[in-house]
C-alpha cells in the first residue's frame, strides 16, 4: 500500500507510534507521558489518537475543545495546556460519552483522515496511539502512514509477553522498525518503606526483550499519582526522575526529536 501524505503544512521531523498487543498494559498513558517528556525537552510534539472505539487522549490531558477549521476541508488539532497538539475522535462526537460503532474500513478511514485533514504544523514529532491488537487500524497505520518506528509496551504477565512477540512479528511482516520494548506497570514502590513490590508477579521483561529481539528501553513502576492525574485531565503536571530518559527511546539512545 502506498504511504498517504499528510495535510498542507504538516511536516514531522519523526512519526512514532505506540503499540500493544493486548489491552490494559497502559499504553495510552505511555503515548501521554511521551509527548509530555518530548515537550519539557523543547520540542514540537502532536498526539495522533488512533484508537478509534476507546479513545483515552482527550481525558489524560483534561481536553473537550472541539477542533477549529482549518478551511479547504482541513482542520487545526487542539492543543493542550503546554502545546502539544492532539487530534482524537472524542474531540469531534457531539457528547464525549457517545460510543463509535463503527465497522473496520470506517474506522480505518477516520485514522488516515487524521493525518491527511489535520494540519498540524511543524512538529519535531508526532506520537501515534495506536489501538491494542493487530487488526484495522493498527494494520492501517503500519501500512499508510509513514512511521519512523513503533514503541511496543507490555506488562509483566507471561501472556503480554507472548502477545508482543505477535506484534513484533506483525512490524517485521510490514517492514516498520521497532524500536525497543517498555514494561509498563512493572513493580509497585511501597509507600512506606520503598520496598518493591511485584504485583503482576517477577519481571522478565529482560528475557522478553531478548526471546522477541528487542532494546528493552525502561520498566515503569505503577504509581498512584499518575492515575489520579490522568482521571483529572492533568496528565503534564506528573512528573518522575524515569521520564527523563523517554526522549532517548525514540533516537536510538539520543534525543533526535
Amino acid at each position: 500500500m502506498q504511504k498517504i501524505s499528510p495535510a498542507k503544512g504538516s511536516e514531522f521531523g519523526r512519526v512514532v507510534a505506540i503499540m500493544s498487543g493486548k489491552g490494559g498494559v497502559g499504553k495510552s498513558s505511555v503515548s501521554a507521558l511521551l509527548a509530555v517528556a518530548l515537550r519539557r525537552a523543547g520540542r514540537e510534539v502532536g498526539v495522533l489518537d488512533a484508537d478509534i472505539t476507546g479513545p483515552s487522549i482527550p481525558k489524560l490531558f483534561g481536553l473537550h475543545e472541539r477542533p477549529r477549521s482549518a478551511g479547504e476541508g482541513e482542520i487545526l488539532p487542539v492543543e493542550t495546556r503546554t502545546g502539544i497538539k492532539v487530534i482524537s475522535i472524542n474531540l469531534l462526537l457531539p457528547s464525549e460519552d457517545d460510543p463509535v460503532i463503527w465497522r473496520g474500513p470506517i474506522i480505518s478511514s477516520a485514522v488516515k483522515q487524521f493525518f491527511t485533514d489535520v494540519r498540524w504544523g511543524r512538529l519535531d514529532c508526532l506520537v501515534v496511539d495506536l489501538p491494542p491488537g493487530t487488526g484495522d487500524a493498527p494494520l492501517t497505520v503500519m501500512q499508510s502512514i509513514p512511521l519512523d518506528g513503533i514503541v511496543v509496551v507490555s506488562s509483566p504477565q507471561e501472556l503480554a509477553h507472548l502477545i508482543v512477540r505477535k506484534a513484533v512479528k506483525m512490524a517485521a511482516a510490514l517492514n516498520v522498525p521497532v524500536l525497543g520494548l517498555i514494561e509498563n506497570m512493572s513493580v509497585l514502590n511501597c509507600p512506606h518503606c520503598g520496598k518493591p513490590i511485584d504485583v503482576f508477579g517477577e519481571s522478565t521483561a529482560e528475557e522478553a526483550a531478548r526471546i522477541a529481539g528487542l532494546r528493552l528501553l525502561g520498566r515503569l513502576p505503577i504509581d498512584p499519582a499518575l492515575a489520579t492525574a490522568g482521571d483529572a485531565g492533568m496528565v503534564e503536571d506528573y512528573n518522575a526522575p524515569w521520564m527523563k530518559e523517554m526522549p532517548a527511546w525514540i533516537g536510538d539512545g539520543r534525543v533526535v526529536c
